[in-house]
């Protein structure tokens, strides 16, 4: 199963919020004893709760991603003609008003039935976007109240403790981080136009990363649990595009899997630090794109010099 899909959070929140306690039906204050086993019970009930909401957020992630993959075929036309624009965009709205957008602007782009397909899928998704808001503000309130954000520290050392293997079937691990001073990680996948038709240049841009001490590194979402006609399409599309750098694939179900499945347009391009971090913003948007490609190679040369 391809793994273009909505966003699924690794873990869940772990939230305890101190209170202040006072006496109930009397006046004397609770012993320390007392505060302690209060203060413990209250923390517990809330990390179970943010446990609960955060369960529930997921449950509906999936949900959407099984959407996805009901109607694979159309889906991945949508998410191909998603460009870096819209992406921004869905940071700020209904995910549903997004994909909507898409398939409209899009429409000669589709069959009858694939349009028709696509507009009920929205209107589902539409519904499922409007409870996840309100389980993203519960959570974002009781993270702030907590003084801190546990998935952004998750989500920045992403590569940390990476396993996998290239296309050749060969493990790796998060050396192929640490022996660089940056990696770009480019996620694309094959039916994805603006993916393919920046293949050549990314080929080019790791041509000169490596006399920088870097690399380009891609993940190819349609490769993730070595799916094997997935890595065969792949390889065929990178020698066509004379692309030679690494190529990799991942458990759908690890941290970078996961990761993948936040990717609203493709292809997106990150940065990695030697330790695994992703550092700076997501690029989305191929790098064909003069501005994309100047706007990376400052970025990159903005972690080399740290």
């Amino acid at each position: 199963m391809k793994n273009k899909f909505k966003k699924v959070i690794a873990a869940s929140l772990a939230v305890s919020v101190l209170l202040a306690f006072t006496g109930c039906g009397n006046n004397q204050a609770p012993s320390a004893d007392n505060k302690k086993q209060e203060s413990a019970s209250t923390s517990t009930a809330d990390t179970a709760g943010m446990d609960e909401q955060s369960k529930k957020r997921d449950d509906l992630y999936q949900q959407e991603n099984q959407i996805f993959a009901d109607h694979k075929d159309a889906w991945d036309k949508v998410f191909g003609l998603m460009n870096k624009n819209s992406a921004g965009e869905s940071l700020s709205e209904n995910y549903a008003d997004v994909l909507a957008g898409t398939v409209e602007s899009n429409k000669d782009s589709f069959t009858e039935e694939e349009y028709d397909t696509l507009c009920k899928d929205i209107e589902t998704i539409r519904g499922i976007e409007e409870e996840l808001a309100a389980i993203e503000k519960e959570i974002a309130e009781a993270d702030s109240a907590n003084g801190g954000s546990s998935e952004s520290d998750e989500s920045i050392s992403l590569f940390q403790d990476f396993t996998g293997k290239d296309l050749d079937g060969k493990d790796v691990d998060e050396s192929v981080f640490k022996n660089n001073k940056v990696t770009v990680v480019n996620f694309w996948f094959s039916g994805c136009k603006p993916c393919v038709e920046e293949l050549s240049k990314l080929n080019e841009l790791n041509e000169t990363l490596k006399t920088m001490g870097g690399e380009v590194v891609g993940i190819n979402t349609d490769t993730l649990d070595n799916n094997e006609d997935g890595i065969k399409e792949a390889q065929e599309i990178l020698k066509a595009q004379g692309a030679s750098y690494k190529n990799l694939t991942v458990a759908s179900d690890s941290a970078i899997g996961k990761y993948a499945s936040s990717i609203m347009a493709f292809p997106t391009t990150v940065l990695v630090d030697k330790d695994g971090n992703i550092v700076g913003e997501p690029l989305m948007g191929g790098i064909d794109d003069q501005a994309n490609y100047d706007q990376l190679m400052e970025q990159i040369q903005a972690v080399i010099n740290q």
